[in-house]
């Protein structure tokens, strides 16, 4: 599946993360996106590329950096089969999952930092970082909804740049989306990406579910660790997978009163999370759900779209 890699091996000894990036012909977000870190990262970390194809010269550019380790598939594999084989690169503790068409702020790297040192010997977290963009989106209290372009050719970058930590938000409730980082003990322990999913639509909360089911109630979102994302510029090219059915038929509920109900994703920070209290509405909930999961059963639902 792997048809080439590198690994690279003149890492400085402070490095921090791991940070896997997969990437599908979508080269010059790339370059943004890696640009970005190299320029903005308070400390020093081991960035790999997962190539999906890579025609568009993707291959080519990332074979000159030299600091950059990658694998490199000759078809495009998605998310889940890229971040797992990525996995066998990384070089220190900690594996930060980032999308191509992500733009990192200065600094962004060390309330992330902070607070994993804040967990002492614990490795049973998961932050994400905050993700800043254009578009409305129903997890408000997550994304930071700010409009410096929908696309790499209109980004106000130095707007962005001027404005980025001027947006009031708190620590939040409910770490799914990337970027995101966990121990790489605790990702290895739930087998990281369920390829079931592939190409990825709702392998985010599938894999928060396997982290809760591990026993993982630290799901942290840090407000001062802050990207730009220009939202879904490799999913909008492909077709997916029927992610949200899917994850019912797994986990006996919906992918939404997972994260509404358990990981509470938005809501203001208050610590570790609990199980939460099966009061009237969630009971409804997860009746209704094991409705629908009949229902699919019944018609074959995890080969719907």
């Amino acid at each position: 599946m792997i048809d080439e890699s590198r690994k690279n091996s003149a890492l400085p000894k402070d490095v921090r993360f791991s940070i896997i990036i997969p990437s599908w012909n979508n080269l010059e977000y790339l370059k943004n996106c890696v640009n970005s870190l190299r320029r903005h990262s308070a400390f020093s970390h081991d960035i790999i590329i997962h190539i999906n194809e890579g025609k568009d010269g993707t291959l080519e550019w990332v074979r000159e950096q030299e600091d950059l380790s990658y694998c490199y598939s000759s078809e495009n594999i998605g998310i889940c089969y890229a971040l797992n084989l990525a996995r066998k690169l990384i070089q220190t503790d900690y594996l930060l999952y980032m999308n191509d068409d992500m733009y990192a702020s200065p600094d962004w790297d060390i309330p992330l930092w902070e607070a994993i040192e804040a967990e002492g010997d614990n490795h049973l977290f998961f932050f994400s970082a905050t993700q800043m963009q254009p578009g409305s989106f129903w997890d408000a209290g997550v994304l930071d909804q700010s409009n410096y372009g929908t696309s790499l050719e209109e980004f106000n970058e130095q707007k962005f740049l001027e404005e980025y930590n001027k947006h009031p938000m708190q620590d939040w409730s409910g770490a799914t989306w990337p970027p995101n980082v966990v121990h790489k003990s605790v990702w290895d322990a739930v087998g990281g990406y369920s390829v079931e999913f592939s190409p990825g639509l709702y392998s985010d909360p599938d894999f928060s579910m396997k982290l809760w089911k591990m026993g993982v109630r630290e799901f942290r979102g840090i407000a001062d660790s802050r990207v730009y994302h220009f939202e879904s510029i490799s999913t909008k090219r492909n077709s997916m997978n029927a992610g949200s059915i899917q994850f019912l038929m797994k986990w006996g509920m919906t992918a939404g009163t997972f994260v509404r109900y358990y990981l509470k994703r938005g809501t203001p920070y208050s610590g570790p999370l609990s199980t939460p209290n099966h009061g009237i509405d969630l009971r409804i909930k997860l009746f209704l759900g094991k409705i629908k999961r009949i229902y699919y059963a019944l018609i074959g639902g995890q080969r719907l779209k």
